[in-house]
């Protein structure tokens, strides 16, 4: 007799069979994403097709940290997990732990997960940027030897500047093993070259994928040497791109950034030369300028221009002097003969009565001026005796002499004077040329003694 069973029996008895297979247990399905819904309770509903069939898939939120993207329909992706049957609806479901882009899809996000890690332990940090150097003499080039990447920046590095040494390490850029041979360029590079450039030229993310590798970024922050990263076009973006010093959107770009163009550094050096130039001749010109002035008055200290000055203002005050003097025996003279004057036309009869008067007012009058003459004259003396005291001509008539060196200099101390040293001695009636043969210390006190 035929046995009956329950649909319960039955779903449970198809679960036992996918529980127990090993493959089904640990399974991984590549497929496009289908009818995908995000629940609010935190749950992934969706479903994963290929050309001839589909199934339903769903990630518990307690899995949600085993997907790194915002899965959508039509993402194609890997689901690892496990199948299992679901009894009340009777049908099974792939379990997902952990969802993953597809190809190309996988390689942006292994790029995304090694530049948020390498960027948390700060190799991206510009505090760690070294200065790539303005002069460089001698460029490192790690890329392929034969690629357009090397022609490119040869090219540029002879037309801007063909003294510039460039060192090639050939290396493989892309396939297995290219990550590996880049690091090794730039560490036998580093430390031997002012500038490292390391690249190549476009392709698909596949192609540029060794300058998105680990040990190239960490080889690239360890390198002492300054790296410009050059990698694809312009609008790839790699790893080496963030570490390095300075990134390059080409190689040829990199090598404008790092060949100095010889023609304008000549043509800055000769601009630098001129102003240069010019500003010497104008601190020339002011030095002599003030060397003139100083000289000027130097020559307007010295004794012989000090001895015309005071001849000069005492002949000055000399002719002063004569002038008010005749101006005063002037003003006498004209009181005088007013007086005189008066006199006679005062008539005969007033004569006798004042003459007595006249006369006595003459004599007060010639009195006065006798006693102003004198004391003009006692001034005048007084004046000419102190300015004649004062005059070097004055001492030099009493016996003393000047002396200075053959440069027109006083000679104030014989601790300014050196032996054989030409000296001049001014007298009072000429010079007399000599030269110091003895110097001795001897206060005027013991001459006096």
């Amino acid at each position: 007799m035929t046995r009956i069973y329950t649909v319960g029996e039955v779903n449970r008895y198809i679960r036992n069979l996918i529980t127990d297979s090993t493959v089904l247990a640990a399974v991984s399905v590549r497929g496009e994403v289908s009818n995908c819904k995000y629940h609010s309770s935190g749950h992934i509903y969706f479903s994963i097709k290929d050309e001839r069939s589909a199934i339903s898939c769903v990630m518990f939120a307690g899995n949600r940290g085993g997907l790194g993207f915002r899965m959508k329909d039509g993402d194609k992706v890997v689901v690892s997990g496990r199948v299992d049957v679901y009894e009340r609806d009777g049908r099974y479901q792939l379990y997902a732990i952990r969802i993953e882009p597809e190809g190309e899809g996988l390689l942006f996000e292994q790029f995304r997960l090694l530049k948020q890690k390498l960027e948390k332990e700060g190799l991206f940090d510009s505090a760690y940027k070294k200065p790539v150097p303005k002069y460089a003499r001698t460029i490192g080039i790690v890329t392929a030897p034969t690629g357009a990447a090397v022609r490119d920046i040869q090219n540029i590095a002879r037309r801007r500047n063909p003294y510039v040494q460039l060192i090639l390490y050939p290396a493989l850029v892309q396939g297995k093993g290219a990550s590996q041979s880049i690091s090794e360029g730039i560490r036998a590079l580093d430390g031997s070259v002012d500038l490292i450039i390391i690249g190549r030229g476009g392709g698909s993310i596949e192609d540029l994928w060794a300058f998105n590798e680990e040990i190239v970024a960490r080889t690239v922050f360890e390198c002492e040497t300054p790296v410009i990263s050059a990698v694809g076009h312009e609008t790839d973006t790699t790893i080496s791109d963030f570490v390095a010093d300075l990134r390059a959107p080409t190689p040829s770009a990199a090598a404008e950034l790092a060949v100095f163009d010889l023609a304008r550094f000549r043509n800055d050096l000769r601009m630098r030369r001129s102003r240069i130039t010019e500003r010497e001749k104008m601190i020339l010109a002011l030095k002599r300028s003030r060397f003139t002035a100083l000289k000027e008055k130097l020559k307007n200290q010295a004794p012989g221009m000090r001895l015309l000055r005071m001849q000069h203002r005492m002949e000055l005050l000399r002719h002063r002097f004569d002038g008010q003097m005749r101006h005063i025996l002037n003003e006498d003279n004209q009181r005088l003969v007013f007086l005189t004057d008066r006199y006679i036309r005062a008539g005969f009869e007033k004569r006798r009565d004042t003459r007595l008067r006249w006369n006595s007012s003459y004599q007060r009058l010639r009195d006065d001026g006798n006693r102003l003459m004198d004391r003009n004259r006692q001034r005048y003396a007084l004046v000419l005796t102190r300015y004649e005291g004062l005059s070097p001509l004055k001492r030099l008539e009493q016996g003393f002499s000047f002396v200075e060196f053959e440069d027109g200099t006083p000679l104030r101390s014989v601790k300014n004077a050196s032996l054989g040293d030409r000296i001049k001695v001014r007298m009072k009636d000429g010079t007399i040329s000599a030269s110091v043969e003895e110097i001795g210390e001897k206060g005027v006190a013991e001459y006096n003694e």
